[in-house]
């Protein structure tokens, strides 16, 4: 695999040095504590070059008394396809100090598959889309893409007579998961990157556009189907899986409580399921699924259909219903009352705290996801595979549009971790800074 560099505005001699001296890491470390980032630091280290911008690398614009889109843009990697994409940053760039105002995720770097696999080259699935040439355009906005990673997980299967078969693999994962706005309401396709390596030798390295459940439409997480309207593009195929995103019906007997009671904020949580297929030419063999689960916690958004576009901001809920029997209550809404305090009126009632304020504590910066069934018949296949944008059309050499697949040549008809380990649910991805849209 080539190898992929992130770029900084920051650069200077002392790059390569610091490289061969193996100074590299601490002098990174010790540029973010410089700047108040207690989360990984970033990479940096100046590369010139002339490669194409892709779509993606433009979609970011900064708030006020953000980092510059140039210093953004450095942070950026070469795609297979030669163009240049935006790929993981940290929250916080640790040497000028300026916010990005929102976060990917947890550094891939620390990944024991990131030597193998490089930078994650965010919107390369849509990308290929247009080349493809079906017919079909999907670009996603910027800070949804999300990276989550653990090593040495163990994973128990069952194998034959009732075996159960302990692996250890490594895991790196990325789904664009929209969370701020109305866009997954109707729209299925999101870019997945999937890459997994177990002691068993099942191995999977795949990229894809994954149609989760129907376009046009998705669950309530309390059960139901809500269709909305088209999506975009409006042809976008139907998949597997579900997208299932808090509703008003949902939320309001958990949020809005009496007297002496809190609110259940963990009605205001996310899950998007897939289930992905590597599949022939022919259409009639998958040769590699895997269905990871990914959730999100305190997301910046809920659907009401009473709302223009159907977009709700969950911090509403702590002022909206502020005089009333039932209202909102509890932790969240304190730290909302705490951070309008200073523009309260008369009266001890406070000002409603923008959606978009890094104090909200509605920012989606929690998440986790679910490693579950990992499936290969790939025995008498090559290891590389080149599929269109959505993983059809398999086939040995590439094509215009398509995108290389990597599996092992192995069959695995038990499956890798059936109800599998969660990964992330203990971090938090804030930052000085972050917050919606995220």
């Amino acid at each position: 695999m080539p190898r992929h560099t992130i770029t900084s505005p920051h650069a200077g001699r002392r790059t390569a040095l610091a490289r061969r001296s193996g100074l590299w890491s601490a002098l990174l470390l010790c540029a973010a504590c410089a700047a108040g980032d207690d989360t990984e630091a970033g990479p940096t280290g100046p590369v010139a070059d002339d490669a194409p911008r892709s779509v993606a690398l433009g979609a970011w614009q900064p708030g006020p008394a953000e980092c510059s889109t140039a210093i953004h843009d450095r942070y950026s990697t070469v795609g297979p396809d030669g163009k240049r994409y935006p790929t993981w940053h940290p929250p916080v760039d640790p040497l000028s100090g300026c916010s990005f105002g929102h976060e990917h995720g947890r550094d891939p770097r620390g990944s024991a598959l990131y030597r193998d696999v490089g930078d994650l080259p965010f919107g390369y699935a849509n990308e290929q889309l247009d080349a493809a040439n079906l017919g079909l355009r999907r670009h996603e906005d910027h800070v949804g893409h999300k990276i989550e990673w653990e090593n040495d997980i163990r994973l128990g299967s069952s194998g034959g007579a009732g075996a159960v078969i302990d692996l250890r693999c490594d895991v790196l994962t990325k789904l664009h998961e929209g969370t701020h706005s109305k866009d997954a309401f109707t729209n299925n396709l999101h870019e997945l990157s999937y890459h997994i390596r177990c002691s068993d030798r099942t191995e999977m390295h795949v990229t894809v556009l994954t149609a989760i459940g129907r376009p046009g439409e998705f669950e309530r997480t309390c059960g139901g189907t809500v269709r909305v309207g088209p999506a975009t593009p409006v042809n976008s195929p139907a998949g597997n899986g579900r997208r299932k995103i808090p509703e008003w019906s949902c939320l309001e007997p958990r949020v809005l409580v009496g007297a002496g009671a809190k609110s259940d904020f963990g009605a205001l949580h996310e899950s998007w399921e897939t289930h992905v297929e590597v599949r022939t030419a022919e259409g009639n063999r998958t040769i590699a699924s895997f269905d990871p689960y990914f959730q999100v916690f305190r997301p910046s958004r809920y659907f009401d259909a009473r709302v223009a576009d159907g977009v709700a901001r969950p911090v509403a809920l702590c002022t909206a219903h502020a005089h009333e029997e039932r209202q909102a209550r509890g932790h969240e809404c304190e730290a909302v009352a705490q951070a309008m305090a200073g523009l309260a009126p008369s009266g001890g009632a406070f000002a409603l705290l923008p959606f978009d304020d890094p104090r909200s504590p509605f920012n989606g910066v929690r998440r986790q996801v679910d490693i579950n069934g990992n499936r290969l018949r790939n025995a008498d296949g090559p290891t590389v595979w080149y599929t269109d944008p959505f993983g059809r059309n398999a086939r040995p050499t590439p094509f215009p549009g398509s995108i290389r697949q990597r599996l092992a040549s192995l069959n695995n008809d038990y499956g890798v971790g059936l109800g599998g380990p969660t990964i992330g649910g203990s971090r938090n991805y804030g930052g000085p800074g972050v917050r919606a849209p995220n």
